[in-house]
């Protein structure tokens, strides 16, 4: 099988953790249907004390989305943050401009920024 594949999650709110949660949980379908593991090994939050329900321990943390898309050993980059300026907008750039792929729920982002991107 080949190397799995790193994740890496931008925002760690009701949607984030789930991901995180559901990557976790449908470990084996996914390995699956993607022929490769998917395993998250880099978040950016703002608080690393909240407890999300979700075992985070084996993923790097960064305090800067930037610096994850930037910095983090991923091959994709899921931002789940919000909002259409900012850190966001700058993660999603960075890592595009470092080759690693993008998935994004941040319609507004998209909407404003997308053909840009």
């Amino acid at each position: 099988m080949a190397d799995a594949l790193r994740v890496g999650i931008a925002g760690l709110g009701t949607v984030g953790s789930s991901v995180a949660r559901l990557m976790g949980q449908k470990s084996a379908e996914l390995t699956r249907q993607c022929g490769r593991s998917l395993v998250v090994t880099a978040v950016s939050a703002r608080d690393r004390t909240r407890d999300r329900g979700v075992d985070l321990s084996g993923a790097a943390w960064f305090e800067n989305p930037v610096e994850m898309a930037r910095k983090g050993e991923i091959d994709v980059f899921v931002e789940l943050i919000g909002g259409d300026e900012g850190a966001p907008r700058e993660a999603v750039k960075t890592a595009l401009e470092a080759g690693k792929h993008v998935v994004t729920a941040n319609k507004a982002l998209l909407s404003k920024h997308g053909v840009s991107l």
